[in-house]
């Protein structure tokens, strides 16, 4: 059985294709610039040479299209017939208080994933987009929709509420919903059977250019810290994290900035980028550490400071911690922020060894025999987990 997995955004289109048998990737590529001048795709196949379409791709009907040429050309391709694809998995970003699980797409699912829409304009819209498209072009495969928001939704109401007006809740819909949930519950999945018993107490550290954690007691979300909108919790590369929400009208008020500019600045002027200077990417920071750059070195520590108090908090909150799992971008190659992270957390009797963390993008336990929690590098693979979503809602 191969499932095809989908994540579609607003002007671009990632897949791969799994064979389940073996979860293993026969494939992967992507589709930019659809509907811009200078699209383009690239599937890249082990042992093959890259393939590069440039052609004019007006829309996600002509994307989907030319993937599945692609995955069927005689010289690049690796499957004979659309045939052999029995599912689709789509990505889709935003679940509400639907959707506490993976579901076959019908109809009414479609419906309610539009009407979701207010809560994540810029992402549900283009996955619904590749759903509609996939439907109408392949037909006789079964099409999954796998929520980011999902793995989140067995928070208790003490967790998710705002302590806003209780109306703001009912009749909006304004909670903690989190985000990366594919990715927490692939990592968390992946840390329970290296423990070997079903009650665990995780945090998982999913710290990429945007960065959320999880606090997850045996399998089930409890709280994590992203919130209504991903540009909550942590600092991360362009965004902010937790403000003090009163900021808002204070520096509207101070610049004539209107809302509009207000989120923008927010989401993609501040972060590391904004207290930097430099860059929203935690190499570049780490490079202008090297160089002697001291708002670099003040955006790491701010960083650095942020997520140590989410995994304390959720260390009081689990009653205690099993396994302490760093995964993402950030989480599984910087060598030196897993460092800083683990040394502030000596307190709680979490040591480093400084020769297992000299490790980029691979499986590997990082603490001291004599730490009191374990603490890994899990490299997250959400496609594997959106397939094995796919599969066995369709075996």
């Amino acid at each position: 059985m191969k499932t095809l997995v989908i994540n579609c955004g607003s002007s671009s289109l990632k897949y791969q294709l799994i064979d389940m048998s073996t979860e293993e990737c026969m494939v992967q590529g992507l589709v930019e610039r659809i509907g811009i001048e200078g699209s383009v795709l690239t599937q890249k196949v082990e042992g093959k040479d890259k393939y590069v379409i440039n052609t004019e791709i007006k829309n996600h009907k002509d994307a989907i299209k030319l993937v599945l040429e692609a995955l069927i050309d005689p010289v690049h391709g690796v499957i004979k017939s659309m045939d052999e694809i029995s599912a689709v998995g789509h990505r889709v970003v935003h679940g509400g208080e639907k959707y506490a699980s993976s579901v076959i797409i019908t109809d009414e699912v479609i419906n309610t994933v539009e009407e979701l829409s207010d809560l994540a304009p810029l992402h549900n819209p283009a996955n619904l987009v590749g759903v509609r498209a996939f439907k109408e072009i392949i037909p006789n495969s079964i099409p999954v929709g796998v929520f980011d928001t999902a793995f989140h939704q067995t928070m208790k109401e003490e967790n998710f509420l705002y302590p806003v007006p209780y109306e703001w809740y009912k009749d909006y819909g304004v909670r903690k919903y989190g985000f990366h949930g594919t990715s927490h519950k692939y990592v968390s999945e992946k840390m329970i059977s290296i423990l070997g018993k079903e009650e665990t107490k995780i945090i998982t550290c999913h710290i990429g250019n945007g960065g959320s954690l999880a606090a997850v007691k045996n399998g089930k979300c409890i709280d994590t810290s992203m919130g209504f909108t991903p540009n909550a919790g942590i600092i991360m590369g362009s965004r902010s994290g937790d403000i003090d929400a009163s900021l808002i009208p204070f520096v509207m008020k101070k610049t004539g900035m209107n809302i509009s500019e207000i989120d923008n600045a927010l989401n993609k002027k501040s972060g590391l980028l904004g207290i930097s200077g430099v860059s929203s990417d935690s190499r570049d920071i780490e490079e202008g550490i090297n160089n002697g750059n001291a708002r670099c070195l003040l955006a790491q520590n701010m960083y650095v400071n942020k997520i140590v108090k989410y995994i304390a908090e959720y260390f009081v909150e689990l009653g205690g911690c099993d396994a302490l799992v760093f995964t993402a971008g950030v989480g599984e190659n910087s060598i030196s922020t897993r460092k800083q992270i683990i040394e502030k957390l000596s307190c709680l009797g979490i040591k480093l060894d400084d020769e297992r963390n000299n490790v980029r993008g691979k499986l590997t336990l990082i603490s001291s025999d004599d730490s009191t929690v374990p603490v890994y590098v899990i490299p997250t693979d959400e496609e594997v987990m959106i397939a094995r979503d796919t599969y066995n809602l369709t075996k």
